[in-house]
């Protein structure tokens, strides 16, 4: 491997010649071997896109001549379109600002710039770091990322999602299933109504979602080193903010006040709980499906789901709820993501946060998860979801809550003694009821309608 000298204040340090980081970059790279965990794609590529709006922004007020502006937004859109990207090797566990990860696309664009240019016009901190700090860079980045990642990859896999619920609302419309509260029987609804609730669970977190975004979209541009926006010219957050915002079609916009911008991480707080609520709702959601889909003998089996691969390695032919399972793993994952960020969030001493990259990591791979497990979940095991009719009746009509409907009748007291005595003498409601002389057999009749029952 051919090398080549790069020298910063520190001194001199040897880089691979193949690769197009400088000094900063190599350091951060020996001196940070922990994990294997590298900097997310998603923040590179909002790094790129910051990078470009930052350099157009400097051209606005002539800090960059035209030729340095185009080197430098050729390189990032070579960037974002997925160019370069093995040049981006730093570690997560780095400097808790995030300067590492900065510096890193500072040194690759002006050296690719350069080549581009075919002369030296561009410097990683005299040009391309120009009126920014990595103290802004990164929260802004981040908050980019965050914006654009659930926009494009979360909220579509969530609206697929709910629009195949109601599909299955409309197929299964007028199925009369029993109820479940406590594990235990409860009164009739409609399997429509019941699917109702999972895609309602789904609205209101896509809502809570959007909601959160609205402080995703106040960026740290123009805040610099600790908020006085030193060495940026005025107005230079409005432009650059107004750049990204025609890029990306996100009404990103200018925090109005840089301290709270680099010290406070509560917007990345907010849609992590915003994403922790989702979870939980998949969560409740996966779980209903394979216990109402468990058996296919010997448990509740009052739906079918599709059966993708076989599911034992010793017992022939089982087959398990594995998109349930695989979707329930995920929600955990960014439950124990959403308290870590948290932790993060809650470390920003005097003027900066020192969790970025962290908070970066998770908050990625939160999104993705979920982004990925909900496409997945709906095409593999809702879109085949079946219900199963000569289960839904047999237990519907073996439940003893269908004696709620005599409360109006006989009264609790005498409902309740009918419900116990047929438990304990394993007969059916109906059963008990002559039995004990409470009611004749067409006066059960009428009044015992499971239809009658569903009032919504």
């Amino acid at each position: 491997m051919s090398t080549r000298i790069e020298k910063d204040c520190l001194g001199e340090i040897e880089v691979d010649d193949s690769k197009y980081w400088k000094s900063q970059t190599q350091r951060s790279l020996e001196n940070f071997k922990i994990g294997t965990e590298t900097m997310p794609v998603s923040i590179i590529k909002s790094f790129a896109l910051l990078k470009e709006s930052c350099a157009s922004a400097n051209h606005h007020f002539n800090k960059i001549t035209e030729e340095q502006c185009d080197a430098i937004v050729h390189v990032c859109q070579e960037i974002q379109n997925g160019n370069y990207l093995d040049q981006f090797p730093l570690r997560v566990w780095q400097t808790g600002s995030g300067t590492q990860t900065n510096m890193n696309l500072n040194e690759v664009i002006s050296m690719i710039g350069n080549e581009y240019a075919e002369k030296e016009i561009l410097h990683p901190n005299d040009t391309v770091n120009k009126s920014q700090s990595s103290n802004d860079t990164f929260p802004a980045a981040l908050h980019i990322m965050i914006a654009t990642k659930i926009t494009a990859e979360l909220l579509p896999s969530i609206d697929e999602c709910i629009e195949t619920i109601k599909r299955l609302e409309k197929e299964n419309e007028g199925i009369i299933k029993i109820g479940r509260t406590h594990l235990q029987d409860a009164t009739p609804l409609y399997l429509s109504q019941e699917l109702s609730g999972y895609r309602s669970m789904l609205e209101h977190s896509k809502k809570q979602i959007l909601s959160s975004l609205e402080f995703v979209y106040e960026l740290a541009c123009g805040a610099t080193a600790v908020g006085t926006g030193i060495n940026c010219p005025k107005g230079f957050d409005e432009v650059c903010c107004s750049i990204i915002a025609s890029k990306t079609n996100l009404p990103f916009k200018p925090d109005n006040n840089k301290f709270h911008a680099l010290t406070s991480k509560d917007a990345c707080t907010f849609v992590s709980g915003a994403l922790k609520g989702l979870a939980c709702n998949c969560m409740k959601i996966a779980n209903d499906i394979r216990w109402l889909a468990s058996g296919p003998r010997c448990g509740i089996g009052e739906i079918i789901i599709p059966s993708n691969e076989p599911g034992s390695s010793i017992m022939p032919g089982k087959v398990n709820p594995t998109q349930c399972e695989a979707l329930t793993m995920v929600a955990v994952q960014v439950m124990g993501n959403d308290a870590a960020i948290g932790f993060a969030a809650s470390q920003g001493n005097f003027e900066l946060n020192v969790f970025m990259p962290l908070i970066a990591y998770n908050l990625d791979q939160s999104i993705q998860l979920l982004a990925d497990a909900i496409h997945s979940f709906t095409i593999h095991c809702l879109n085949g979801l079946k219900p199963n009719k000569e289960v839904i009746d047999e237990n519907l009509n073996n439940s003893l809550m269908l004696v709620t409907c005599l409360n109006p009748i006989i009264g609790y007291e005498k409902a309740g003694e009918a419900s116990q005595y047929a438990y304990k003498n394993n007969l059916t409601l109906k059963e008990a009821i002559l039995a004990l002389n409470y009611l004749t057999e067409e006066e059960f009749d009428k009044y015992v309608k499971p239809e009658n029952m569903i009032t919504i």
